[in-house]
């Protein structure tokens, strides 16, 4: 009999060596549903580059914008799941949509496989320069004595810049017109050339241009204050205690992928994660690398479904 049961785990590690050394030389798609130059993007080929460096695979960031990252997500459950395609997504996409959109075709715990919980991503708040306010309060009072004249922009209906845009409104009393965009790049173009004055939007996309005169940085959304601009306040410190604007960005599979292949994806990104030089890279684009074991993701990923199907109902935001 342990003859037997030592025959058996041997063909099970032989299988599970097998299916690790297949995936070496093939390719892998890392689908990303959002416009090239959008802060998940930038990552998605950060960390593309590195696992093809590190595996000997080709990883190809393949994007496919649409429905705030849920086209992709739908196209993922119904993927093989032999490692050929995965997903970088955002909070969004994952736990926000499925509440959010009548339409969505998937369901982020049953139909995917967790890899790798990979960075957060703080949103800033900012203004174009023709804007009279300087910090949150100068805001909120230009903005309530002249309600309507003021524009904000998102990256899509329903996108988190979106929803945390109206929470934050909400709770300021303010009303400032939205304009959806298709994702961050067209959405910040507008914001620079002054066609919107206001915007919430990740720290990637928006500090290149605070940094170039061209935007003004009233507040992060992050948890601390931004390390290149700390004489700039959180909007927790600015009035709206318990407010934060954070994203965060996870790989994931189709369910049913192996567990030996997802761990090894998962401890590559963990050595990228803890290496200086790569997580300075990361920093630069605002970036905060986070990580985590397979179990993190998976366990982290039910808990905000449940957090964010009550965001979605209290905001009373609902698309087709």
């Amino acid at each position: 009999m342990n003859r037997i049961i030592r025959a058996l785990i041997a063909t099970l590690l032989l299988g599970a060596a097998c299916i690790v050394h297949a995936q070496a030389g093939k390719t892998t798609r890392i689908l990303v549903g959002f416009p090239p130059g959008q802060a998940t993007d930038l990552v998605a080929r950060l960390i593309a580059e590195r696992l093809g460096q590190a595996t000997g695979s080709t990883f190809i960031v393949e994007n496919q914008p649409g429905q705030g990252g849920s086209i992709v997500l739908s196209r993922l459950a119904k993927s093989p799941a032999d490692g050929s395609f995965i997903t970088m997504s955002a909070l969004a996409a994952y736990v926000v949509n499925p509440y959010l959109y009548k339409n969505v075709a998937y369901d982020s715990v049953k139909d995917f496989d967790a890899i790798a919980l990979v960075a957060d991503l703080p949103l800033a708040l900012v203004v174009h320069p023709s804007v009279p306010a300087n910090t949150v309060k100068e805001l909120v009072d230009y903005a309530r004595a002249n309600p309507d004249r003021l524009s904000h922009s998102s990256s899509g209906n329903g996108t988190l810049s979106h929803l945390l845009m109206e929470d934050w409104k909400q709770r300021a009393g303010v009303r400032i017109l939205h304009v959806p965009y298709q994702g961050s790049p067209r959405a910040i173009g507008d914001l620079v050339a002054g066609v919107v004055q206001v915007g919430l939007d990740t720290a990637t996309v928006t500090l290149p241009q605070v940094k170039a005169g061209k935007l003004k940085l009233i507040a992060s959304g992050a948890r601390r204050r931004l390390a290149d601009f700390p004489d700039r306040p959180t909007l927790a410190e600015s009035g709206f205690p318990g407010f934060e604007a954070v994203a965060w960005i996870a790989l994931a599979a189709p369910a049913g992928t192996p567990r030996e292949w997802r761990e090894r994806i998962n401890a590559e990104v963990q050595k990228a994660l803890a290496d200086p030089e790569f997580a300075a890279r990361m920093n630069g684009m605002g970036a905060l690398p986070r990580g985590g074991s397979v179990e993190d993701f998976a366990g982290f990923l039910k808990s905000e479904q449940q957090r964010w199907k009550g965001v979605v109902e209290r905001s009373g935001v609902k698309l087709d």
